[in-house]
């Protein structure tokens, strides 16, 4: 059975961090694959920057020559506010042999409770918290409500800890829209691309 990360996110624009971020838990976790799903909209987000199809083929761009990273436009395809139980039930639908971990910013965990359906959502994958350095306390108690002390203590150990790399998608906007250089924070394909279209100026 393979074991896929499910990455999401507005990746507006995708950055070294995220690309980091998947390699490393990747590895650390044992996974097989790190899928990457751009969002149409996020329930808990504004509109993206970026039109989707910019934002896709800059993840795209951000992940060829990875055979690990795979992209996943399906969230965008259907457009609109997406939810990730809806995704992930989609994946299961379409994979039933697959293995899912869900990767879980640890600020993320402490609204999961907010989420539509989380209770399915932890059924259908395994939370993969990723604790930031720096980022705090984890609220595994969000995780004891929806699936138990137990499964909670066998999450705990699958927690991924990772050296926060300070690189954000709102900065680099700001950087561009400011005519600041953006390089050696994203892909040089990714920062060609936002140039050649203009994106993030105004």
């Amino acid at each position: 059975m393979r074991k896929v990360g499910v990455f999401g996110g507005s990746f507006d624009p995708i950055h070294l961090g995220h690309l980091l971020l998947a390699e490393y838990c990747r590895e650390v976790a044992g996974l097989d694959e790190i899928r990457f799903v751009p969002t149409s909209q996020s329930p808990f987000k504004g509109t993206p920057s970026a039109p989707a199809k910019h934002r896709l083929e800059m993840v795209r761009l951000a992940t060829w020559g990875n055979a690990a990273f795979v992209v996943d436009g399906s969230e965008l395809e259907r457009g609109g506010v997406n939810y990730t139980v809806d995704t992930l039930q989609a994946m299961a639908d379409r994979h039933p042999q697959e293995e899912r971990f869900l990767l879980l910013g640890s600020d993320s965990l402490a609204d999961f409770g907010n989420w539509r359906q989380p209770q399915r959502i932890c059924e259908l994958e395994t939370p993969l918290v990723v604790a930031r350095g720096g980022s705090g306390p984890i609220a595994w108690q969000v995780l004891e409500t929806l699936v138990g002390a137990e499964r909670t203590a066998e999450l705990r150990e699958l927690a991924v800890r990772f050296r926060a790399v300070e690189i954000s998608s709102t900065e680099l906007r700001e950087r561009v829209a400011s005519g600041r250089s953006i390089r050696y924070q994203t892909p040089r394909a990714v920062e060609e691309y936002v140039r050649t279209h203009g994106l993030y100026r105004g």
